[in-house]
């Protein structure tokens, strides 16, 4: 079962959007900040981490740039209800496979999960093999 780690200030957001993932068939934890997305990530292996872009204390980029340290192959999922394309290109720069604008859609979502979990796993077999 996949595993996701979807990470957000807005509470009610993350709860609600994780219950949905949920009965979606994917094993999700969730995190209310950068800081706790990072410990989530230092205990546990994920398939991807979505990662709201304003956080207070730690945004998306930090938390994205400590991910890659820790993991390079997990597939990051950035969620902004700010666009900005200096914050798109500099979040790509940074490795976020996916940018996604809220609100989006939960089939959006899904999708590009999905989409991460398997450039995950393709990632991981490629680090084994070459690795």
């Amino acid at each position: 079962m996949p595993r996701v780690l979807l990470t957000d200030d807005e509470v009610l957001f993350v709860d609600s959007m994780a219950k949905v993932l949920r009965r979606r068939g994917l094993d999700v934890d969730v995190a209310y900040d950068g800081a706790g997305a990072l410990a989530a990530v230092a205990r546990e292996r994920f398939d991807v981490v979505v990662l709201d872009l304003r956080m207070p204390r730690m945004d998306g980029l930090e938390a994205l740039a400590a991910i890659r340290r820790r993991d390079p192959q997990v597939c990051v999922i950035l969620l902004t209800g700010h666009a900005d394309v200096e914050c798109v290109q500099a979040a790509l720069r940074g490795g976020a496979d996916h940018y996604l604008l809220k609100p989006c859609s939960i089939d959006d979502l899904a999708a590009a999960i999905e989409d991460g979990c398997e450039r995950t796993g393709l990632a991981r077999e490629a680090a084994r093999t070459c690795g």
